[in-house]
């Protein structure tokens, strides 16, 4: 190329702000041809050489292989279609990594066994159909085949749905929740309280639910500091007894306060609420409001409050 100005392989790698050595390597996968040689055998590159390598440079920042640069910096494809197709390999990237932060921060966190990682890690790595079929044998055991108005609302609100795009949070969540729905003891936890349920009340649920008159009548005690051994809390429990008898249509005696008791206890078991935490966190849910406080506070006055 008489009178085109050219570059020495070092004075294209000062001008490009790269090693000779990029340069060289570049050369030789075919990606930055040179010029020509000299008599003496040493390559030259042409003006276009800076621009090619800046590119290539840049591509490579990105994370591009070296086909798929040869591929543009050859006009063999545009830089949008190779965007395109690394951005969705990047994004499995990232869904891989999140996966794995996920598995190794829950078992970082709970001094997991080494078999306790292994289930975290099978069930973090799940299908989509493996996930609903892990899930409907839970509450298929919780709550029975769905064949009634109730089971199927229960169903419904206690179902994770993990999102095709989780955030790590979201993926450590449905870890923690697939492992407990897992465990035997929760399971019988749930399927007690269901039978519990259905047993008072068979065809429909009472007017207000035990839980719920429970967080109604005790959170504004709590809120004005009321110790659940005051004339108030005898007071709460008489009536939320009452009232629970009465849902019941049997009277208010120490057999009804026991069966009233046992069913509060279950339901303000930790992994019950762990359980709606988690289920919040896969769901994209406000996190559940659960009155573990009014709960233990009831619990305790009842236990004080001596049934006339």
């Amino acid at each position: 190329m008489q009178g085109e100005a050219t570059y020495s392989i070092g004075e294209l790698a000062d001008t490009a702000g790269v090693t000779v050595k990029a340069v060289r390597f570049y050369t030789n996968h075919g990606i930055l041809p040179e010029s020509h040689r000299t008599a003496s055998g040493h390559r030259r590159y042409g003006p276009s050489a800076v621009a090619r390598l800046a590119l290539v440079r840049t591509l490579r920042d990105l994370g591009l292989d070296l086909a798929t640069v040869r591929r543009i910096v050859d006009r063999e494809t545009t830089p949008a279609e190779a965007a395109a197709a690394h951005a969705d390999a990047v994004a499995v990237q990232m869904r891989v990594l999140r996966l794995r932060h996920a598995v190794l921060t829950t078992a970082a966190r709970r001094d997991s066994t080494p078999e306790e990682l292994e289930l975290m890690h099978r069930l973090a790595r799940l299908s989509t159909a493996e996930r609903d079929e892990l899930v409907t044998d839970f509450l298929d055991h919780a709550f029975g085949a769905p064949d009634s108005p109730l089971p199927r609302v229960l169903r419904r609100s206690l179902t994770p749905e993990l999102p095709d795009d989780p955030t790590s949070e979201q993926l450590a969540a449905w870890v923690e929740l697939a492992e407990l729905t897992q465990d035997d003891a929760f399971r019988a936890l749930m399927r007690s309280l269901f039978n519990d349920h259905m047993a008072d009340h068979p065809t429909s649920p009472p007017r207000k639910h035990a839980v719920g008159l429970v967080t109604e009548t005790v959170r504004p005690l709590l809120a004005a500091d009321v110790p659940p051994g005051s004339p108030q809390a005898t007071a709460a429990v008489t009536h939320v007894a009452t009232a629970y008898a009465a849902s019941l249509d049997v009277p208010d005696d120490p057999s009804l306060r026991t069966r009233l008791a046992a069913y509060l206890t279950a339901a303000n078991d930790p992994r019950r609420e762990r359980y709606l935490t988690l289920l919040a966190t896969v769901n994209g849910w406000s996190p559940p409001d659960h009155p573990r406080q009014e709960l233990t506070w009831f619990l305790t006055a009842l236990r004080r409050v001596p049934h006339a």
